[in-house]
């Protein structure tokens, strides 16, 4: 068995860690290129998920930025004083 083939027979049976691993590549080259070649790396994502089966949105991972603001808490403001409305019930 020739080395070409051994390759396919690993990327076959690891498409799911393929797909993470060129996935986490291109999101560390986007940052570090400023993302001079988003697109051609969105692409490869795409390629790269399609390949193991996962639905077309889960080839575009989220952004750091998006991840950061999801996990700080929310707080409401009023418009008058602008200090955080407590949602805590009075007791």
């Amino acid at each position: 068995m020739n080395m070409m083939n051994s390759a396919k027979k690993f990327a076959l049976k690891n498409k799911e860690r393929i797909a993470d691993g060129v996935g986490k590549a291109t999101d560390m080259v986007d940052k570090k290129t400023h993302g001079k070649y988003h697109d051609k790396l969105e692409k490869a994502d795409e390629a790269a998920a399609k390949f193991a089966g996962k639905p077309k949105d889960a080839a575009v991972p989220e952004t750091a930025d998006a991840a950061v603001a999801t996990e700080q808490p929310a707080t409401a403001q009023t418009p008058a004083d602008s200090s955080p409305v407590d949602a805590s019930p009075a007791d």
